[in-house]
């Protein structure tokens, strides 16, 4: 497997420190509130990548964090009259129920914030120790020319990142571009003690603990969004090599951004949606199924149209699964002939086509064609008249892809429901002599693959072959 690596720029072969397990670590949330969709971006590749690994045979040892003490949640704690603790349980939890909704599978450990205040005090004890970090203040800062790679994650140099980059400037730091390791405590804020007065952990630092406390000094890939690689993977970079003097994350792996009908998702052009207000409208599953629809690399424009298009290719998967099932259920116990033999044969090819495409750099969107294609070729070739065997190792095979991508995992009756009750509202309609809504539903339905058929019975339906 091939991954694209920030770090150098290029596609790497990936190989893991432990040839049977791979150590991952994504950044979570910040949980001041419900996560929007361009966070729900990393959230579905990881969780992709990862099953991808497991897929693969590799055992994953995955942790994503909880970002529970911030600016933004002491922000929140105080608008809403709670503490900040109050804030972050809510929205955790809420995190949760939308992930859920989208696929995503709990991580092994999703470690808080507040849970380790004792290991980043005293990992950045260890950095002031070493001579790379200093007080003032009360704050703690890492000093960025004491670290002679600081910028080669985002490629750039000090005098780069000075000039050019918008870094918060104040009298006590040394250079503009160190960073803050520990916050002094201001008036009202929630507050630890330390070596230095109280006060609480900058935002930096956290990751840098929680990934070594619980997958080693050196993990193998660390993921995260596009606008993560500076200042805040590149700062972890710094101050992780810096307290152990090893590499700290072999693969730095970054999703591309997410844009609102061609714009930059912005709350001031009122165009920002959370999942929450898209699962109004769209299942958790269409969500994910638009997400893998580019490769994870590639930005992707989120439209209401474009998710239009990803619930009817979802609808085609399922129609082609529940085809299957439904011959299942009808045919008679018998062998695979040796014509359907080699059939199946071609059918595995869409397997092999699957792995290629995911093997380089995790590819959903060609993924999901070579799901297409193998869809395509058991609608034309399997029909009643065929073995059950063949029947039984075709939906096997497709369930197994689908499975990886974590999709089409939702039973026959929620779709049979749903093309009931378009069939009632076409039959509705033309009884009040609204042919232009009836034929129109009857479209819709044929370009999900759905056949209407007008009988001397009632309308049936069923799955265009």
């Amino acid at each position: 497997m091939k991954l694209y690596n920030t770090l150098t720029r290029k596609k790497e072969e990936f190989i893991p420190i432990d040839p049977k397990e791979v150590k991952m670590y994504a950044c979570g949330p910040t949980v001041y509130n419900y996560f929007h969709i361009g966070n729900a971006r990393p959230f579905v590749v990881f969780d992709t990548l990862r099953r991808y690994l497991e897929y693969r045979g590799y055992k994953v040892t995955f942790v994503q964090n909880f970002t529970d003490v911030d600016d933004k949640i002491i922000k929140r704690a105080n608008e809403e009259g709670i503490t900040p603790s109050e804030v972050g349980e809510k929205y955790i939890e809420k995190y949760f129920e939308d992930a859920k909704a989208i696929g995503v599978k709990k991580a092994d450990v999703h470690p808080r914030v507040t849970e380790n205040i004792d290991e980043i005090i005293n990992f950045v004890k260890s950095l002031i120790d070493k001579g790379y970090a200093y007080e003032a203040n009360g704050d703690v800062y890492f000093d960025t020319s004491k670290f002679k790679d600081y910028g080669k994650l985002s490629k750039q140099s000090i005098e780069d990142l000075e000039a050019g980059a918008r870094i918060e400037v104040n009298d006590v730091k040394k250079s503009p571009t160190d960073f803050a390791l520990w916050k002094s405590q201001k008036p009202g804020e929630i507050a630890w003690s330390c070596p230095w007065g109280k006060g609480r952990p900058g935002w930096h630092i956290e990751c840098s603990v929680m990934a070594t406390k619980y997958l080693g000094e050196t993990i193998d890939i660390h993921g995260g969004g596009q606008d993560l690689i500076f200042p805040h993977h590149e700062n972890e970079i710094a101050q992780s090599e810096a307290c152990t003097g090893k590499q700290f994350a072999n693969y730095w792996v970054h999703n591309g951004y997410i844009t609102i009908n061609n714009e930059k998702m912005s709350k001031s052009k009122g165009n920002f949606f959370t999942v929450r207000d898209v699962l109004k409208e769209f299942d958790g599953e269409v969500v994910r199924f638009f997400l893998l629809s580019a490769q994870y690399r590639n930005p992707i424009n989120f439209s209401r149209e474009l998710m239009e298009q990803a619930k009817n290719g979802l609808e085609r998967l399922y129609n082609a699964k529940n085809n299957l099932k439904h011959l299942l259920d009808n045919v008679e116990e018998g062998n695979m002939s040796k014509e359907e033999k080699e059939m199946f044969k071609g059918f595995e090819k869409h397997r092999e086509k699957f792995i290629a495409v995911m093997d380089d750099d995790l590819n959903t969107a060609d993924a999901i064609a070579a799901v297409f294609e193998l869809v395509k070729e058991m609608n034309t070739n399997i029909d009643e008249n065929s073995s059950k065997e063949l029947i039984e190792k075709s939906y096997d095979l497709f369930m197994e892809l689908t499975n990886v991508l974590r999709i089409v995992t939702k039973e026959q009756e929620t779709l049979d429901e749903e093309i009931e009750k378009l069939v009632k509202e076409r039959q509705e309609a033309r009884k009040n002599r609204n042919f232009a809504l009836a034929d129109k539903i009857r479209d819709d339905l044929k370009a999900r693959g759905i056949i209407l058929e007008d009988t001397p019975q009632g309308v049936k339906w069923h799955v265009e072959k």
